[in-house]
């Protein structure tokens, strides 16, 4: 899903860049006197070779016309382009106004069905005047698996999509099945509704409540894992997925704890110590969920 993809290069933007502009430098020559095209051409194979997921590379002079044919694996634009002016082109003025390795945002390639981001190299002569600029594409696709090997469009990143996948259809199973067992305690006694017990009534919304933070549960795993929903807002979700489910059982364990209680105080008093320790126990997960929520609110409190 692009929107992931790009979440993600955002994510690693700093360390591709880093990554590429190391490689382009180890390789390609630069303030150094007498640099001709031919050395930055045999340069060029050896940074294409490096990466390997290379989609196009061509070399610019420092008015932005590309001086080179283009290096390529897509036909349409492999052995073309030399004489084109680049000058237009977003790289083009990052680099003569930083002087440096820059790395784009991804943008559309030519072709319109796919995402590449372009990674910008001056070279320099010996007097620290630019003579020519690097440029190489590469899809975003590839620059994830290059920089970020588990990245969702990876092989690891397949997997584990499937895994998630798996899992959320596991567990809403389990919600369902809770849900229907809590339908069918009451469908049982038909249109008889006086012969319905409290008890039951208890159990099913036990089993209606886990069934909800189950439900949740599944949910989140699914939008964040499985369909890729973009993650800016993900850390908030979680913390309010983990308080809805944290919540649910909580609320489940307080009317397990109300039945003991009931059916404790008239058949066997002396067990009412097992209730107690129950409510003791979620008394402790309330407090425990209390400085949760604190600690969340004062760290979103910090970065405003």
């Amino acid at each position: 899903m692009k929107i992931k993809e790009i979440q993600e290069f955002s994510d690693i933007r700093t360390k591709a860049r880093a990554y590429l502009c190391f490689i382009m430098e180890r390789n390609l020559p630069s303030y150094l006197p007498g640099i001709e095209l031919d050395d930055l051409v045999a340069g060029m194979k050896k940074v294409s070779n490096e990466l390997g997921k290379v989609d196009a590379i061509y070399v610019l002079d420092p008015l932005g016309r590309q001086v080179t044919n283009t290096v390529s694996i897509d036909p349409k634009f492999a052995r073309k382009g030399a004489g084109e002016n680049r000058s237009n082109r977003a790289y083009y003025y990052r680099v003569i106004k930083e002087k440096r390795c820059v790395l784009t945002d991804p943008y559309p390639s030519m072709g319109g069905n796919k995402l590449v981001v372009t990674a910008a190299y001056p070279v320099f002569n010996d007097k620290n005047e630019l003579i020519y600029i690097v440029c190489v594409d590469i899809t975003l696709e590839n620059i994830l698996s290059i920089v970020h090997p588990s990245s969702v469009d990876s092989m690891v990143g397949h997997f584990n999509k499937w895994v998630y996948a798996a899992f959320s259809v596991a567990l809403f199973a389990v919600s369902l099945l809770l849900f229907v067992k809590a339908i069918e305690s009451f469908i049982s006694y038909g249109v008889h509704l006086e012969q319905i017990k409290v008890k039951d009534m208890f159990q099913s919304t036990i089993l209606l409540t886990l069934s909800l933070a189950i439900f949740d549960l599944v949910k989140a795993i699914f939008e964040e894992e499985v369909l890729g929903a973009h993650k800016k807002h993900a850390e908030d979700d979680i913390h309010k997925t983990m308080v809805r489910f944290l919540g649910s059982i909580i609320i489940a364990l307080a009317i397990e704890a109300l039945m003991l209680v009931f059916k404790f105080a008239i058949t066997d008093p002396n067990k009412l110590l097992y209730a107690v320790g129950l409510l003791l126990g979620i008394t402790a997960l309330m407090i425990g969920l209390s400085i949760y929520l604190r600690t969340i609110d004062q760290r979103n409190g910090n970065r405003r």
